[in-house]
Parts: C-alpha cells; structure tokens; sequence
C-alpha cells in the first residue's frame, strides 16, 4: 500500500525530473523568467483494514464440571440471554435454592407477625387505657371500702348507725324464725323432697343475712375491734391504696403511647425478621448465582461461529468455548493509519471501501471513531480507525482486507 508520504515523493521526484527536462532546452529569456513554485494538492489518505462484525464475545464457563447439554450448533441465531449449554451436578444446587426460598418465606411471614404484633399495640391503645381507667375506679372503691372499715374498727360508732344496724337485726330475727317456722313440718322428710330443699334454702338465707346484720351491730357497738382486726384492715387499705397509686401509673403511661416495654420487644422483633429476611435473600442470591454459574448464557444478540463443546467432556472455568458474533452491521478497522494520516481524518468522515476480494465493489460508510492509543507496525506508528460500513453485501466476510479511502 502506498502512503500520503511515499505520494508526496512521488510526485516531487517526477516533477524534478520535467523541470531538469525542461531547463536543458530553455532560452536565455527563459532563464531571466521569474520562477514559479508549482503547488503539490494534499493526497487523500488512503489506509488498509479488515471487515469486522458489530460485535463480537467469547464464552466461558465460570465454573469447572461436565456438559450435560449443547443447546446450539454453529451458524445458529441467538438472543442475548439464551442458555447456550448446561453443566450437571445441579440438584444440590436446586436443593439449596428451594431451602433458601423456605426461609425466606418463613422470614417474611415472622416480619409481618412482628409488624402485625407493633400494630395491635397502637390498635389495642383505646380499650387499653379503658381498662386502665376502669381500675383506677375498682381501685378508689377497695381503698374507699377499706378506709371505712378501718375507721368501724378504730372509732365509735355514730348512735344513728348503731339504732340502724340493731333494727337490722330485729328484722332479720324475724325473717330467721318465720323461715324456721315453713322449715319444721319438712324437717324430717327426705332430702330429695322439693318443697323441703326450698324451705331449707329459705332458711339458710335468713340465717347469713342474720348474722351479718349481728355482726355489723358488734362492730359499730366496738364488740369487734381486737387489735389483730385493726391491724388486719390496715393492711387491706395500704394495699388498695398502692393498688390505686399503681393503676393511675399505668393510665398515665398509656396516655403517652402503649407500654414502652411491649413497644421495645415489638421492634426488636421486628429488626430481628428484617435481619433473618436480608440473610435469607443474600443465601437465595448466591444460591440462584451458584446454579446460574452451570449456564452459559448469550450475552449478545448474534450467530454461533464457533463451538468447541461435546456434552460429556469436562470444562475448566475462563476456557472459552462458543464465540458469538452479530453480523447485522458490518465495520472496517483500519490496521495501518500512521500518525501523518490520522491527523487528516476525524470522526463522521465519510469513507469509501473497496474489498480486495471484491474489487469491483465499492462501498460507503463513515468514521465512528479514532482509536487514542498507538501500535508500532512495520516500523510506523499506527492508529485504528472504527468506520460504520452503510451497504451490506451477502458476499461479505468477517477478516477480509479492504481498502479504505477517506474523502477530503
């Protein structure tokens, strides 16, 4: 191929040549003529490529073990994505995918009952600080009770009282001794008899009622107010009053929110689940990875152009062992633009392409990109030029030469 360079020479060594030609034959006017320097044209840049698909990958397995399928042969189309062959050994692999898929499931289902248990909390709040409440007054009515009994057992009664609870007993000793009356005629009859089983419940009765109305009397009339007794309904009041001290704290708390304590386990719970799922789906992941690793997959749309494979044999990783290529844009990559031309072309230029197989053939296209980085070849510093052929001819093949001339 010649150069811009071996151009230039060319043609300065031809034009020497007719000026030397030329002045053996002039004239003495001749001579005294002003000389005129003769203008050289820029060549056009002309450079030498090879015709490459629009992409292109070797693959390999990413780990070692036995072809169990070929799911292609060479010259086949395939999309980026398609399973191209398959390792064995899969069903540990299989096995820890599908316990990974359990615990993750079974870590979800824990965060939503943490989640569903934070909830009811919040939800549970109103009938909470009801209840709360409702014992504050359950609590005010046994110190109220108690107090009062304190106060019986440690002080006189009032007259008024005392007249009340004697009448009290004069009643009931009435009551007592009518029911002992309707009692008497059935006293001997069996056990079973209705109308004595009612008679003697009648009795039974009036008998309690009668001894709480002689008892309350006792009490007001201080007939019951040992020492142990006071001492007994002191204690019953300090407890209703550190009952009532203890619901008014909690009504108080859960007019903040709902118990600190059940909130706290409620979240711990929570973040626990959330842990246990993120562990879960990181085993998942690997897992999937893991049984993924057993497929090589398309990683570009294009044709199988070679495949050196054979179900059976044993694969190492990082072997390649399917080439893919798309063929559906052809480019030129030049391998001899030294650095006198490069500086002569820029991207979006457009070009035309003559292949060597093909000289009667001249195609279009347009620079893509300049390469930034140099080779050294046959003693020139060269840069790669990426041109986008715009014709596709059926004859075409990836690697043939071509000549590339880029327009002015």
């Amino acid at each position: 191929m010649v150069n811009r360079i071996q151009k230039l020479a060319v043609m300065f060594i031809l034009a020497g040549v007719i000026l030397a030609a030329c002045g053996g034959r002039g004239t003495a006017a001749d001579a005294n003529a002003t000389e005129v320097p003769i203008a050289v044209a820029d060549a056009q840049v002309v450079a030498e490529g090879r015709l490459v698909p629009r992409e292109s990958v070797e693959l390999s397995f990413v780990a070692s073990g036995q072809v169990a399928e070929v799911l292609v042969e060479e010259g086949d189309v395939v999309k980026a994505g398609d399973v191209l062959a398959r390792l064995g050994n899969r069903e540990q692999m299989e096995s820890n995918i599908a316990a990974a898929q359990l615990e993750l499931l079974a870590a979800q289902q824990e965060a939503l009952d943490a989640q569903q248990a934070r909830d009811t909390l919040d939800d549970n709040l109103p009938q909470a600080q009801t209840q709360a409440l409702e014992a504050i007054t359950s609590a005010r009515d046994a110190l109220y009770n108690a107090e009062r009994r304190l106060n019986s057992l440690s002080s006189a009664a009032d007259q008024p009282d005392i007249d009340s609870a004697s009448a009290s007993v004069i009643l009931a000793r009435d009551v007592l001794d009518k029911a002992k009356d309707d009692f008497e005629p059935y006293v001997n009859k069996p056990e079973d008899n209705l109308v004595r089983a009612v008679f003697l419940n009648k009795l039974a009765e009036a008998q309690r009622a009668y001894d709480d109305a002689v008892r309350r009397l006792n009490r007001l009339d201080g007939v019951i107010g040992s020492d142990f007794d006071i001492s007994q309904a002191q204690a019953e009041m300090e407890i209703a009053q550190a009952r009532l001290e203890q619901s008014q704290q909690d009504f108080d708390t859960l007019q903040a929110g709902p118990d600190p304590e059940d909130v706290a386990l409620a979240e711990s719970r929570m973040k626990t689940a959330e842990g246990r799922i993120q562990s879960a789906e990181a085993a998942l992941a690997a897992a999937e990875d893991a049984l993924a690793d057993l497929d090589l997959v398309a990683t570009i749309n294009g044709s199988v152009v070679k495949l050196d494979l054979i179900a059976g044999e044993q694969v190492t990783p990082g072997t390649p062992v399917v080439q893919l290529a798309d063929f559906s844009q052809w480019y030129v990559e030049t391998d001899n633009l030294t650095e006198i031309d490069v500086v002569n072309v820029s991207t979006d230029q457009a070009v035309s392409i003559v292949p060597d197989a093909l000289p009667d053939v001249q195609l279009s296209g347009k620079v893509e990109s300049i390469g930034d980085v140099f080779e050294e070849k046959r003693g020139d510093v060269t840069y790669t030029a990426r041109i986008l052929v715009n014709e596709v001819d059926p004859r075409l093949r990836w690697g043939m030469t071509v000549v590339v001339s880029f327009e002015k």
